[in-house]
């Protein structure tokens, strides 16, 4: 008895807290706790993820040992360096002694499925089984999107059976008295619009998408918008993509993109025009001697503008790297705050959905933001002849307190000469 007392003092009960926030971010929410009180964690796992408005954070365990207890549940708001969890620490060699004592709880508590408070409101509301949603977060865990595609899936499965049904079957039923003639053509409408189906869900948004709502609200009350257009011919990045895509893959193991050659065009102009690069603080005007390039990637949260720190020196090799390992990380809701803070000019790709022409809001502080589109061939006139050309539609949003009309077109057009000549880059003319 003295020895189990002895053991039972040198365990040591260590504080699971919430990281330091950014100044940016007051607070966060307990998204979902990976373990239930009793179980056992490896130092480092990650233990329970929090979601600011900006990123989801995973906090990891302290030390190796036993979670006592959950302090902050799920769906907790919370703030920096706040309490969310106890963990006692305890060895392997001890937590396989209490597995052994206790195996048939244990097997219970980890068959029992993780689902966050989204997802389990989602559940709740359209009265669905949570065993029939398969989870595709960490530890199988189900997530919200995992309960919207499950209601996509479920709806298309619908549309489907009706659409091998004939034709009269597809429509709502027809009642009986509406097939008396004495009826009145008032009743007969009536009954129509009752017998008819019409389906609302109300879904809470996500911090992300909140705080993605008031900056671009805040872009646009706060800044005087402007954008301008034009084209770029995309032959000679296709031609130069064709003839060494394959070596460049084999030599960097990484495909060579667009967005590698937008990447070098923007900084290349961004050294020519120095207040496209800047930002406005109260009256003063910041120049920034450093190329921060964010790229605009989507997440099952939203869209996120992870940032390519010192674009001025990476290779375009490393810029294809690191624009694959952001958009892993964003589908995966891995980025870190580190990684999407900050970035003194933004580039977005809406061609990649099939956006033809658009107008990028601007992403505070940044001045300009430039806009890709999607590549479709057109005719355009080379040396007097009409020709067919993959031609895409440039916008570059700016803010006119800063930047002037001339200096955007001319920001534009330089962009423009670099991708349809790209050893100009080569040669930084």
């Amino acid at each position: 008895m003295k020895k189990s007392m002895s053991n039972s003092k040198k365990k040591k009960v260590h504080e699971i807290k919430v990281p330091v926030l950014p100044e940016s971010v007051s607070d966060a929410v307990v998204i979902s706790w990976y373990k239930h009180p009793g179980d056992y964690i490896e130092r480092d796992e990650p233990i329970v993820d929090i979601e600011t408005d900006k990123v989801v954070l995973e906090v990891p365990a302290p030390v190796s040992g036993v979670l006592e207890k959950i302090v902050e549940p799920d769906g907790s708001t919370v703030t920096a360096q706040q309490l969310l969890g106890l963990l006692v620490e305890q060895t392997v060699t001890e937590q396989k002694s209490t597995t052994a004592d206790n195996p048939s709880s244990e097997q219970t508590v980890f068959q029992q499925p993780i689902i966050t408070p989204a997802a389990q409101k989602m559940i709740i509301e359209n009265k669905l089984n949570a065993d029939n949603i398969t989870g595709s977060g960490k530890g199988n865990r189900v997530l919200k999107e995992d309960v919207l595609s499950f209601l996509e899936q479920e709806a298309m499965e619908k549309e489907t059976i009706a659409a091998a049904e004939p034709a009269q079957s597809s429509q709502a039923p027809i009642p009986e008295f509406i097939k008396n003639t004495e009826q009145t053509e008032v009743n007969q409408t009536e009954a129509l619009r009752e017998s008819s189906y019409r389906e609302e869900r109300r879904v809470p948004m996500t911090r992300l998408r909140i705080r993605i709502a008031q900056r671009l609200l805040e872009a646009q009350q706060s800044a005087a918008i402007l954008t301008t257009f034009n084209e770029v011919n995309m032959q000679a990045i296709m031609d130069l993509r064709s003839r060494y895509k394959e070596s460049f893959e084999q030599t960097h193991q990484v495909k060579l993109g667009f967005m590698s050659f937008f990447v070098k065009a923007v900084v290349e102009a961004l050294k020519q025009f120095p207040a496209v690069n800047a930002s406005i603080d109260g009256n003063d005007i910041v120049y920034h001697g450093y190329f921060d390039i964010g790229v605009a990637v989507s997440s099952p949260r939203g869209l996120v503008v992870p940032v390519l720190k010192n674009s001025q020196q990476m290779s375009m090799a490393n810029i294809e790297k690191n624009i694959k390992a952001y958009a892993v990380k964003a589908k995966e809701n891995k980025l870190s705050l580190d990684e999407i803070t900050g970035g003194t000019f933004s580039i977005t790709n809406g061609g990649v959905f099939g956006s033809l022409l658009s107008t990028p809001i601007l992403n505070p502080p940044q001045s300009a933001i430039l806009g890709m589109h999607k590549i479709q061939e057109r005719p355009v006139v080379e040396n007097g002849e009409i020709v067919i050309r993959p031609i895409m539609y440039l916008a570059l949003s700016y803010d006119h307190r800063i930047i002037d009309g001339r200096e955007a077109v001319q920001f534009l057009v330089t962009i423009k000469n670099s991708l349809e000549d790209p050893s100009r880059m080569l040669l930084e003319i």
